[in-house]
């Protein structure tokens, strides 16, 4: 696998996390937010969401679910796999689902619907990385860290077959 150019630095990804977590909090005031990471590629961005968070005195709870749509290749199946689910009793719950990126909307629309569901009340959305040129669906995120052009990335939790999961940064594979 040979690397691109880093596209977002590790320094730019921190300080756009903070800024996300504030707007957040904000937004959702004084409500008890679960805050659910799709494994495994938004674990280190969940991570730091919700510690900068937790620093803004929010009352969260935290979970995970597995949902993919990729499979050994570069481009998404299309079909939603939910390997394992949530744990938390979702009824009436206020939902933030952290997702690593989204490209066609397809897997985030359908984890979202899955949820709701399951009696979330509420499921907002937040990515890292955003790929409209890729979309599909009409699905929109309500938190957007970066927009990116059509690159397949790794870094930071993304990965290709495992790999170049724990940069602390955001690249590009070249072909």
């Amino acid at each position: 696998m040979k690397l691109g150019k880093t596209l977002i630095s590790e320094h730019e990804i921190q300080h756009r996390t903070s800024q996300l977590a504030h707007q957040i909090v904000n937004d959702f005031k004084d409500k008890e937010i679960l805050i659910v990471g799709v494994l495994k590629g938004a674990f280190m961005f969940t991570a730091d969401l919700v510690r900068r968070i937790s620093k803004l005195d929010a009352k969260i709870e935290i979970d995970f679910i597995r949902a993919r749509s990729y499979g050994s290749g570069k481009e998404s199946s299309g079909n939603v796999k939910i390997d394992l689910d949530v744990s938390a009793d979702l009824k009436n719950t206020c939902v933030l689902l952290v997702d690593d990126i989204v490209d066609s909307g397809n897997t985030l629309k359908q984890v979202c619907e899955y949820l709701h569901g399951k009696g979330a009340a509420n499921v907002s959305t937040c990515v890292l990385l955003d790929k409209p040129s890729r979309r599909t669906t009409d699905f929109v995120p309500d938190y957007i860290g970066f927009e990116i052009p059509d690159y397949f990335v790794v870094g930071y939790g993304l990965d290709h077959n495992e790999r170049g999961r724990c940069l602390p940064f955001i690249t590009h594979i070249v072909d």
